[in-house]
């Protein structure tokens, strides 16, 4: 009896079974982000919102962004643990919307990889879902690509991108920061996803393996590297509605460092020296930077060192800010005033990434690991 002829596209390495069976595994986490604003469920070549919502609006501006993971992938890959990418993901794409003060409506992610494993994929986009949930945002959409000879058997990369809204009265920005305005960091949760692959040169430099146990950690390498990003969206529209005119500016630290992305969200008159004395980074960075030899201070430009989100405050309004983000658990603390006065003598980071914005430095010491 003859058998079966094969089918040409699986001789090529493409598995559209294991597809199928990715997206029936992802379907109930990703239907829980979705609200009555949802239409047509999971599975359409294109996801419908309903933006009836749009007219209790004056003047609605859409606010968009898109990001990837970067090689913190790779870790995950590693240790063959791929449930808090996904939160790495939203926190990168839906974090960026809030900085504008806009609300997040929607999400889309795509994942391009070597092979379809289907519970891999699955893994990854319950993290997505999850995430979406946290930051109120329904995920409409996505693609699996699977890219054999182009991409290894276990490599995979992710990327994302969501819409937002905000009235455009409220858009959070610049023009709005003024001269003695307080400028609050909130805390975050390790290296986000952020720096990488320098972690990645100074692991592998240290000849340490992700599965190694770390001891300043109780875990692994591995695991204490893939602590998810903290997610800031839900907290800051709360702070928002709370606090109105008194919330100026918000930035996100991600890519180039601390100075540099506050410097974004001031109006290039201003500047502001960010005092070091006023947090310890975070142990994670302390640790790190002594395997690969380096003070901390050559990696401000790299790793958050324990500052996730910067809010440029009204003076009246720091303390309840201080108070209300401290209370849905994400230390905040005052590290420095904006000023439009005459500038001390001294290198400041002017504006970034093409925005001409203000001009920020790190001065003075860290404070003491372990000291209040």
């Amino acid at each position: 009896m003859a058998s079966s002829p094969t089918d040409p596209y699986t001789q090529a390495g493409v598995d559209t079974a294991a597809g199928d069976l990715a997206v029936e595994l992802m379907k109930s986490a990703v239907r829980r982000t979705h609200g009555d604003e949802v239409l047509g469920g999971v599975g359409g070549f294109a996801g419908l919102f309903d933006a009836s919502a749009l007219l209790g609006y004056t003047k609605p501006l859409l606010a968009t962004s898109t990001d990837g993971v970067g090689t913190k992938v790779a870790i995950a890959q590693a240790i063959d643990k791929h449930d808090t990418i996904g939160q790495d993901l939203v926190g990168m794409v839906v974090d960026d919307i809030v900085v504008v003060g806009a609300k997040p409506l929607f999400m889309t992610d795509y994942i391009a990889c070597g092979k379809v494993v289907p519970e891999r994929i699955a893994d990854i986009v319950r993290g997505i879902a999850d995430g979406c949930s946290a930051t109120g945002t329904a995920l409409v959409g996505g693609e699996t690509a699977e890219h054999p000879g182009l991409l290894g058997v276990n490599d995979y990369d992710v990327a994302g991108a969501a819409t937002g809204v905000v009235e455009s009265e409220q858009v959070l920005g610049a023009d709005r920061v003024r001269d003695g305005d307080v400028v609050l960091a909130l805390a975050s949760s390790g290296p986000h996803s952020n720096g990488y692959s320098l972690i990645r040169h100074i692991i592998t430099g240290a000849g340490i393996g992700y599965g190694d146990q770390a001891a300043d950690f109780g875990r692994t390498w591995g695991e204490q590297l893939l602590e998810p990003t903290r997610l800031y969206t839900s907290p800051l529209l709360r702070l928002i509605g709370e606090l109105g005119d008194g919330i100026h500016s918000l930035s996100h630290v991600t890519g180039g460092g601390i100075a540099a992305n506050l410097a974004r969200v001031l109006p290039k008159d201003t500047w502001v020296d960010v005092d070091r004395a006023t947090w310890s980074p975070s142990p994670v960075f302390r640790v790190l930077a002594d395997l690969g030899g380096l003070e901390l201070e050559r990696t401000e430009g790299t790793w958050n060192l324990g500052i996730g989100f910067f809010a440029v405050v009204s003076p009246a309004a720091a303390d309840a800010a201080i108070a209300a983000l401290s209370a849905d658990g994400i230390d905040t603390w005052q590290v420095g005033v904006v000023s439009t006065g005459p500038r001390p003598a001294g290198d400041y980071e002017q504006g970034a990434k093409g925005v001409d914005g203000g001009a920020v430095r790190l001065v003075g010491g860290y404070r003491e690991a372990g000291a209040n």
